[in-house]
């Protein structure tokens, strides 16, 4: 049987080996791949449940060994089963969640990837001013650069981002850029929807973020609508005045709002079961 020692170091390398899922994950070049990490991930999320009912367990079973650092053994027990059913419920959790990703697995199984995407008007894209740092300031996102990379720096400095918020601060202040680094000497990072941009000659760091300017038109559309009709002539009462004929336009209530569906869930765990 595995000892104490050999779990804690699998544990430490499953950590690992999730976090650099979790950055490579970022720049998939080929969508197929995925079908398969999300499998990965479900047989995953299986041993995940399993690994917390069993160390919920030990803490059942070993509560009267349990005390607290002052010695008394009745808070530490308390606190051992406690964590137990914290636990327990983290593990129920999991479970649920691995209902959600048995159905993305079986929506991602139907898609066919083709290498010519369809072309699109794409919406006009801008870059805005999320954090300039310079001097001292600039030191500790340089350091994160050099020492993990590029992603870990933008994790850093994405904190800052707080984003409509800044969004307006950067309209207002004039911080929008056709394209990230135009500095002579600029060196770009792209990664997802923020750039990182690194000027090592005269010491400063900065972080954009993409920005899709909204259309106009549609937005204008979308707050105006069309005027309520009825049988042809425009309203000229609200729904909700006396004297106002009923809405007949409104769906019907669901007498079940839960967004579990029975039938659902019977085909998600049949098909868990024939294609997981």
């Amino acid at each position: 049987m595995p000892t104490f020692f050999d779990s804690t170091a699998d544990a430490a390398e499953a950590s690992e080996a999730l976090r650099g899922l979790a950055h490579a994950s970022r720049g998939f070049d080929q969508p197929a791949e995925m079908y398969g990490v999300i499998g990965d991930l479900s047989s995953g999320m299986r041993s995940l449940r399993q690994v917390l009912d069993q160390i919920a367990d030990v803490h059942e079973r070993k509560a009267a060994h349990a005390f607290n650092d002052a010695g008394n053994h009745e808070a530490g027990a308390r606190d051992a089963l406690a964590a137990a059913q914290e636990l327990h419920q983290a593990a129920n959790l999991v479970d649920r969640a691995y209902d959600r990703l048995a159905e993305g697995f079986i929506a991602a199984g139907r898609i066919a990837w083709h290498p010519e995407p369809t072309v699109e008007e794409a919406a006009p894209s801008r870059w805005v001013s999320v954090v300039f740092l310079q001097g001292e300031e600039a030191d500790r996102p340089l350091r994160i650069l050099g020492k993990l990379g590029h992603v870990d720096a933008v994790d850093y400095l994405a904190q800052r981002d707080y984003g409509d918020e800044t969004t307006q601060a950067a309209l207002e202040n004039g911080y929008v850029y056709d394209e990230p680094g135009e500095g002579t000497n600029d060196q770009v990072a792209i990664s997802g929807d923020y750039a990182l941009v690194v000027n090592p000659h005269i010491g400063y760091v900065s972080l954009l973020r993409r920005y899709t300017e909204p259309d106009t038109e549609a937005q204008e559309a979308a707050q105006t609508g069309p005027p309520p009709m009825r049988d042809g002539p425009e309203l000229l009462v609200s729904y909700s005045s006396p004297d106002a004929p009923k809405r007949t336009d409104l769906p019907a209530p669901k007498s079940d709002g839960s967004w579990f569906e029975p039938a659902k869930i019977a085909a998600v765990k049949q098909a868990r079961g024939l294609g997981l």
